[in-house]
């Protein structure tokens, strides 16, 4: 099969995907770009997907080592997918990652930087930048699409990833996440704030955060009586 719109018949970007049901049969969905599933011709959001098992090579601490799924359960994490090492909004946007990276840490959250690079790229650039030196958050090599494609954020035809943002539950099933355009920078403030909101949510599930929310500020609770007054 390839990758086409089933009724449309148009390429679009994305990969066959098969799933395995409880009956023992498989059902055939197409993972499309940015973020999406589609199956059917309907274009299926990402929210509350379990991360698929995987292992790859990390550049971390000076050290090369393995991570898997089993890495990442038991604490929250964030999955940031960039385009490539070498290049020039990505080291702005992974520098500053660091500068917040003790809070998300403080928030028992961990960064995992991922592009489709190798390990040993990745020590190359932290050998060659300041800005990367300095990073001590894992930096994900992916340079076989694995982790890009499940995300659905791998640009086939340049080999690269967009920006790709995702937040996981201790559980790996995806809480939120975004994804820009690789011209497009990213806010690490923002980005946890989002995983600080997503924990509040996770843990009072009664109580919803408002825009702009931050810890100590006022939730809201769904009810009748709120409907209007807002």
């Amino acid at each position: 099969m390839g990758e086409h719109d089933w009724h449309s018949g148009q390429r679009c970007p994305g990969a066959v995907v098969l799933f395995l049901q409880s009956d023992g049969m498989f059902s055939v969905h197409f993972r499309a770009a940015a973020g999406y599933l589609r199956t059917g011709g309907y274009m299926m959001h990402l929210i509350g997907t379990e991360l698929e098992d995987f292992c790859v090579q990390a550049y971390h601490a000076g050290e090369f080592e393995e991570v898997t799924k089993e890495s990442v359960l038991g604490h929250w994490s964030v999955f940031f997918f960039y385009p490539a090492d070498f290049t020039f909004v990505c080291p702005t946007e992974l520098g500053d990652l660091a500068d917040f990276y003790e809070d998300f840490k403080a928030a028992g959250c961990e960064i995992y930087s991922v592009s489709e690079d190798t390990h040993f790229v990745h020590k190359a650039w932290a050998d060659a930048s300041d800005t990367i030196r300095r990073i001590s958050y894992p930096m994900l090599a992916d340079p076989a699409g694995k982790l890009a494609r499940f995300f659905g954020v791998l640009v086939e035809e340049e080999g690269q990833a967009l920006r790709g943002t995702f937040i996981l539950n201790p559980e790996g099933k995806i809480r939120a996440y975004e994804v820009h355009d690789m011209g497009i920078g990213r806010n690490a403030e923002e980005l946890l704030r989002k995983v600080q909101a997503a924990q509040y949510v996770e843990e009072h599930g009664d109580q919803v955060c408002p825009a702009r929310w931050k810890p100590g500020e006022d939730t809201l609770m769904p009810s009748l009586d709120l409907v209007g007054l807002l």
